[in-house]
């Protein structure tokens, strides 16, 4: 396959939203590294006139797809009828209806089948749609961790041979932050010296309320930043955090060029959820060198490992417990801390893209595992 000319088609739709988390920030970051392959043409197709500059390779063609609409059903469609690649991949939507034969698409998570309360039901409704279909239509599928790859077994049938496990990584910039740049962004939110973060979309299954239980029954006298957009049934959550002030601050999304500061500032990351197909938060905290209070359930065990405190999501005892020991414990914070970075240089956007291209090739060959 490498001594062949191959032309990869990617969906970048979601890759070229300006300041995107979650599956935005992975496509971004897997799309930016895989077109450094230079063994490989690529051709990008994406919701925006110009390119972004990560974008800019030799190797690496921008197409517009104009269509506001149904941009995949139709636009992405249209264009791949008329100008086939040889193989697509499609790291965070829904695969075309008209495609080629080699397909490759990324499963983030199968949460709206383990917490379906916790997700809207026209949401619930398109994932279960979108992701039936990307599994039957595509040849390889990429899964961000182990727990993914196992509910794509267990609850979709999915041959195990089919799924390829390729960890999300840590871009760069996540570092310890030096004294004066985390000066400059507590003074930039009004944030206090210290303080515990959570970094989400503002929703059931970030299991919120309950860290807010936890936060006012461990009683540290650290407050809780909390960083993320309003999302579905949003309400409670912020009646809850007004309720709070001024233990609980709500700084809203912020840029991706303040988070490295905002995590290394903090005296742990916070993420509870209920449910998570990586946890990216988790890792990116890691690498900053901040310790970690995380759920033990779905993949943030195969994310966090020994480099932090895991409690069950569900008991606000527990929870406050770890809030607790960390507020009071700065040996456990620095055994945590240096832990964290050391397992986080194991998480890298490089070996993520390498093992999506491997998927890629294996694609073309026409092997889909089963």
């Amino acid at each position: 396959m490498r001594g062949m000319s191959l032309l990869i088609g990617v969906d970048a739709s979601r890759a070229d939203i300006p300041g995107g988390a979650g599956v935005a920030r992975y496509s971004r970051e897997l799309v930016s590294r895989l077109i450094r392959c230079e063994a490989y043409s690529f051709r990008l197709y994406g919701r925006t006139p110009v390119a972004p500059l990560w974008a800019h390779r030799p190797n690496a063609e921008w197409r517009y797809v104009r269509m506001p609409r149904l941009w995949s059903l139709v636009g992405l469609s249209a264009e791949l009828a008329c100008r086939p690649p040889d193989a697509l991949f499609v790291p965070a939507h829904v695969i075309p209806p008209v495609h080629p034969r080699s397909v490759v698409v990324t499963v983030h998570d199968l949460g709206y089948l383990r917490f379906p309360r916790e997700h809207p039901p026209l949401q619930r409704l398109y994932l279960r749609i979108s992701t039936r279909w990307n599994v039957q239509v595509a040849r390889v599928v990429l899964a961000d961790s182990q727990c993914t790859k196992s509910d794509l077994v267990q609850l979709l049938g999915v041959h195990a041979d089919k799924v390829v496990l390729a960890y999300p990584g840590a871009s760069p910039s996540f570092r310890p932050a030096l004294e004066p740049e985390r000066t400059a962004i507590r003074q930039r939110y009004r944030l206090p010296e210290r303080y515990f973060l959570f970094v989400g979309t503002l929703q059931p299954r970030k299991n919120l309320l309950r860290l807010l239980d936890a936060h006012d029954l461990a009683a540290t006298g650290v407050p809780l930043v909390v960083v993320g957009k309003p999302g579905w049934m949003c309400k409670p959550i912020l009646a809850r955090i007004e309720q709070s002030a001024p233990n609980v601050l709500h700084v809203g999304p912020v840029p991706d060029a303040d988070l490295p500061a905002l995590l290394s500032g903090a005296v742990a990351l916070v993420i509870p959820s209920l449910y998570e197909g990586f946890g990216l938060p988790a890792l990116e905290a890691m690498a900053c060198g901040t310790p970690v209070v995380a759920s033990a359930t779905s993949s943030l065990p195969e994310v966090v490992g020994d480099a932090g405190l895991l409690v069950d999501p569900t008991s606000v005892d527990e929870l406050a417990a770890a809030l607790q020991a960390l507020a009071q414990d700065r040996d456990l914070a620095r055994t945590l801390s240096e832990r964290g970075l050391m397992r986080a240089a194991s998480f890298t956007w490089e070996r993520c893209a390498t093992v999506a291209l491997r998927a890629i090739e294996r694609a073309c060959s026409g092997d889909d595992g089963q």
